[in-house]
């Protein structure tokens, strides 16, 4: 069924009930003379009240517009059925990867006009960040906080084992002979600490095709999952789990507690080295204040230099649903957020860089992240690990995790598990781009 006709006659009772309660709570009483804003957003915690820090700066910077912020989980699917049920919010922070979906359901409103009438340009972002909120040329999201990935490692440990804690690998090669020194086996072959794991955190087990200069979609009507970058990328995977067996590294790491915890396996310390985003810095103070880490760019091919300096991106951003009933009013408060000041505000509370390309000079002494410089330089590098704009990249991804899990448990090689997403997913892009062109959406 084509979800952009939003032919769920039922979902309005669906979503009246399901929000209904927790709005009544949270509303506030109306004030003579302000219009009401409902902003649904993602977050929890210290990263909530960050952005309701920014919401009350706002609120009390003038008199005519009140922002109501929600906090709301599941947001990406709660926010398409209240708009199905035509009872949106006014104002929805979603996450990069849903700009695409949203704006092919037309979920949400274009905010080219209304940006251009504030000045609100490209050039004042770093591209990545801006470009993530684009839908064939149209300006769907704005940035809220954005993510780049690096290396974090275990800076104790590497001394322990004999090595620079000033000088982490480079190249995967590298980083495969330097997990190897870190690793630690007991006479039954079982992995007691880990160097290195390619299925930590497991959020983004796409992403290394593109640090190998692969890609997933030629960005026309082709699929190229198994493009030889991504095939020679997860070679490289399985190199982990032929060298100490699937069932022992599965084992391992289900040992391994909640990210958000002190049984964290980088901060357990039961793993050496893993992918994190700038986020991380605030759960190891949390719960590991006395870890000795270090964090530095990903490696790349030993014969990609080219490669140098890659990391994944993602962005948080702020959209206005079809059918809000506030849309002008919305966007003042996103225009707000768009600032220097609201902007980097909203940063330091979440502990994370901007999307700005301007940067006070305060801005960087202020941060208590050690590395900060770095995850803000990284979204500027050529290598960089971007979710597809494809509607259909959700059910893409949940394929090539299946693959991944097959390659990690030696089920397939990577050539075989790379074509079965290729004869998987080309027929499923060939019906999704007939259904944009049907639609004048090409």
């Amino acid at each position: 069924m084509d979800r952009g006709a939003f032919t769920l006659p039922a979902l309005a009772g669906v979503v009246l009930l399901a929000f209904g309660v927790s709005e009544a709570l949270t509303k506030k009483p109306d004030l003579p003379g302000k219009v009401h804003v409902a902003y649904w957003e993602k977050w929890t915690d210290f990263e909530f009240q960050a952005m309701k820090d920014v919401v009350d700066d706002f609120n009390r910077s003038q008199d005519k517009i009140q922002v109501d912020i929600l906090s709301v989980s599941s947001i990406q699917d709660k926010t398409l059925m209240a708009i199905s049920g035509n009872v949106p919010p006014d104002l929805a922070g979603l996450y990069g990867p849903n700009v695409t979906q949203y704006a092919d359901d037309h979920a949400v409103l274009p905010l080219d006009d209304m940006c251009r009438e504030a000045g609100i340009k490209a050039e004042q972002y770093i591209p990545v960040f801006w470009d993530i909120g684009v839908a064939r040329g149209h300006i769907y999201g704005l940035p809220a906080t954005p993510g780049s990935i690096a290396l974090h490692y275990n800076t104790k440990m590497f001394k322990e084992a004999g090595l620079d804690p000033d000088k982490p690998p480079q190249t995967f090669d590298e980083l495969f002979a330097v997990s190897e020194k870190l690793t630690k086996v007991d006479p039954s072959g079982k992995v007691t600490l880990a160097g290195f794991l390619p299925a930590e955190p497991g959020w983004w087990n796409w992403m290394w095709g593109p640090f190998f200069g692969g890609r997933w979609w030629d960005g026309g009507t082709k699929i190229t999952a198994n493009c030889p970058e991504n095939v020679r990328a997860y070679e490289w995977v399985q190199q982990f789990a032929k060298k100490y067996g699937p069932g022992q590294l599965q084992s391992f790491r289900s040992g391994f507690g909640n990210f958000s915890s002190p049984q964290n396996g980088f901060l357990a310390e039961h793993l050496a080295m893993v992918p994190q985003g700038v986020w991380m810095y605030n759960f190891i103070k949390k719960f590991s204040p006395n870890l000795q880490w270090k964090a530095s760019p990903m490696p790349h091919p030993s014969d990609r230099p080219d490669l140098a300096n890659g990391t994944l991106v993602d962005l948080d951003v702020l959209c206005i649903p079809r059918g809000a009933k506030h849309p002008k009013e919305a966007f003042e408060f996103i225009k707000y957020v768009q600032s220097q000041k609201g902007m980097e505000k909203l940063c330091l509370g979440q502990k994370k860089a901007t999307p700005l390309r301007a940067v006070s000079p305060g801005f960087f002494e202020k941060h208590p992240n050690p590395f900060i410089q770095l995850f803000a330089t990284l979204p500027y590098s050529k290598t960089l690990a971007v979710a597809p704009k494809l509607g259909i990249w959700p059910e893409y991804q949940s394929e090539i995790d299946s693959a991944f899990d097959s390659i990690m448990l030696m089920q397939k090689t990577p050539k075989q598990a790379l074509d079965d997403i290729q004869a998987r997913m080309q027929p499923k892009l060939d019906q999704y781009l007939t259904r944009l062109k049907v639609r004048g959406e090409e």
